[in-house]
Order: structure tokens, then C-alpha cells, then sequence
């Protein structure tokens, strides 16, 4: 995980990040793909498809956002239209995928064809993966960068690697992963993330 300053931009509600980023402001614009490229990039990795396609529908996705994202009449949607819009995505590719590789089976045989809207299962993991993001994204940022550090870097790193990441010292990583999860737990609990 590349240590970086979080700009304060991330912690803004979805709903000012939409109006900044309509006024214009670069920062905001910034802030809000950082907020949701997880979010948006996970959905073709549920899907199955590789990376490069995950790339490329990240960056449909975003296309979209820059073009759409003044018609947006409620900015507490944006998860739930940056989802619906991944998922049509993903739907697309899969589809091609389908029709070039499998030309010769007849239209009866071929998998019955999703429907336009994500399976309620898939938006509500989608949304606690978002809620759980947001609420990391909100601590402070020595937590945020010890929960990241040791919970999502791959392969998992020892306490004194931690450690010296963070300039602390070794013994202190327990009592200070304790304190951040429990502000975490406090504030996905506010979330009504169970």
C-alpha cells in the first residue's frame, strides 16, 4: 500500500463532492474517484472478468460519471448509480465475450439474459464493501494507514515492518490497532453496519 497524505477532500459528503465537482473543482474531482474506484473496479472482478476488462470498464464507468454526473438528481444515489452503471457494463462484456467465443450455439441454448437491475444480493454486499471503505477512509489518518498496512496489504506484513512504516514502536502496534478498531467498529455501528 503507497503511503500518501489523504486529501481532506475525501472525508466531504458524496453530496458536496458532486457540487464541487460540477463547479469545477480538480480536487474534488479527484477525491471522488479516489472514494469510489473500489467500488467501481470490484464489480467486473465479481463478475469474473480479468483485469484488463476491469480496467477498461473503470474507465467507461468514469466516462460516464464526468459526462452524467450534472444530471444526477440526488447525490446520495451516486453508489447505488455508479453500481447500476458497472453492472450494465459488465453485462455488455460479458455478452461480447459470449457472442465471440461462442457463435455456434443456437439462441435457445444460450444462458437466459440478466436482468437490467444488479441481484439485490450483489448491491447489498456492494454497499457494506462501500460503507466499510468510507469509514476507514473517515479515521484518523495514522489509523486509516496501520488498518490498511495491516488488513489489506498483500502479503500480509509483520508488526515490525508496521512499525517502522509508521515510525513507531514495535510493542505499541497492538494497543494502537485496538484503539483504531474500535473507533472503526464505532463508526460503522453508526452506519448501521452489523
Amino acid at each position: 500500500m503507497k503511503q500518501q497524505t489523504l486529501p481532506r477532500e475525501l472525508s466531504w459528503s458524496s453530496e458536496r463532492l458532486v457540487r464541487e465537482c460540477c463547479e469545477g473543482n480538480q480536487a474534488a474531482w479527484s477525491a471522488l474517484i479516489e472514494k469510489y474506484k473500489n467500488l467501481i473496479f470490484s464489480i467486473p472482478i465479481k463478475f469474473g472478468l480479468s483485469r484488463d476488462d476491469a480496467a477498461d470498464i473503470f474507465q467507461a464507468v468514469c466516462l460516464d460519471l464526468l459526462s452524467d454526473l450534472p444530471k444526477l438528481r440526488e447525490p446520495r444515489a451516486l453508489p447505488k448509480w455508479l453500481m447500476q452503471t458497472s453492472y450494465h457494463k459488465c453485462l455488455r462484456a460479458k455478452k461480447q465475450r459470449m457472442d465471440l467465443l461462442d457463435d455456434s450455439i443456437d439462441i435457445e441454448d444460450r444462458p437466459e439474459a440478466a436482468s437490467d437491475e444488479p441481484p439485490e444480493e450483489m448491491l447489498y454486499q456492494l454497499q457494506r464493501e462501500q460503507i466499510l471503505r468510507d469509514a476507514i477512509a473517515s479515521l484518523p489518518p495514522r489509523c486509516n494507514r496501520l488498518i490498511g498496512l495491516l488488513f489489506f496489504d498483500e502479503p500480509p506484513r509483520p508488526y515490525q515492518d508496521v512499525a517502522r512504516q509508521l515510525k513507531l514502536a514495535t510493542g505499541s502496534i497492538g494497543f494502537i490497532r485496538g484503539r483504531c478498531l474500535k473507533m472503526l467498529r464505532q463508526r460503522l455501528e453508526k452506519e448501521g453496519f452489523r
